[in-house]
């Protein structure tokens, strides 16, 4: 008799966040050499596309695909934008930030101490992910932020 299998697999959050993108292989690339990312799998699509793909970065399992328009699943390229922000926790927010941008990220807000206790800076990927990149400084009461 089995196990039953728990909810949650092994390696992974409740809520895992899902990419879609227009080159997802370059992607995956970028993350790797940015972010220091695993690849964990792909899967690819008898056209060539990845229908499925898995990395890792920290602590944090990431779910990536090629954009399908034919099946209603468009990149935020071709919608002109993302209304998702990846909210990103590291070490030297500085240091990362600066790797993003060498590698071809657009920075949109500079990295800065914020009010809420955290160094951080918003970066649009080049495949039109929007990343906030952030190092936590200090903690802070909600009454105090």
């Amino acid at each position: 008799m089995r196990d039953k299998a728990k909810a949650v697999p092994e390696g992974y959050h409740t809520a895992t966040p899902y990419l879609i993108l227009k080159d997802a292989a370059s992607a995956i690339e970028f993350y790797k050499e940015v972010f220091g990312a695993t690849e964990l799998s792909r899967m690819e699509m008898p056209d060539g596309r990845i229908g499925h793909a898995e990395i890792e970065i920290g602590d944090s399992r990431i779910m990536i695909a090629d954009e399908y328009p034919e099946m209603g699943i468009p990149s935020p390229q071709s919608l002109g934008g993302s209304a998702v922000i990846i909210h990103l926790y590291v070490e030297d927010v500085d240091a990362l930030v600066e790797r993003m941008t060498n590698a071809g990220s657009k920075l949109l807000i500079p990295v800065a101490d914020q009010f809420y206790g955290d160094r951080a800076g918003k970066l649009a990927d080049p495949f039109g992910h929007v990343w906030i990149i952030a190092t936590h400084k200090k903690d802070v009461s909600p009454e105090g932020a």
